[in-house]
């Protein structure tokens, strides 16, 4: 099983909400601890077309070369799935400037855990 870090943009086979399909898009890791290792999962977040309609959380990623994306993108942090580490292929990584803001959305997503 390749190993994942977190910010790692991977590509990967990833569900639909309400639909039976998956299809190839790129994801951000945002856990790659023990999970991979005890269970061969990856929690990530969905990485989508900066033309689509954008949503509150949505975070631009502002290099693309470095992301290993071909087209404007945000990463969806309202969308986060578990997917098995063995479909993933690791195309870049998230630049550094695009980290503080990702992680502001995830903690307060996620507040209601720590109250």
């Amino acid at each position: 099983m390749p190993d994942f870090e977190v910010w790692d943009v991977i590509k990967v086979p990833f569900p639909y909400a309400g639909r039976p399909v998956r299809q190839r898009r790129p994801a951000l890791v945002i856990v790659a601890n023990g999970i991979p290792q005890e269970h061969g999962l990856l929690w990530v977040l969905m990485i989508t077309s900066a033309e689509n309609r954008p949503w509150s959380g949505d975070v631009a990623v502002s290099d693309l070369p470095t992301a290993g994306l071909p087209a404007e993108s945000v990463v969806r942090t309202a969308k986060i799935a578990t997917i098995e580490a063995k479909e993933a292929e690791r195309i870049g990584t998230l630049p550094a400037a695009d980290r503080a803001e990702v992680t502001r959305y995830i903690r307060a997503a996620l507040a209601w855990v720590t109250d």
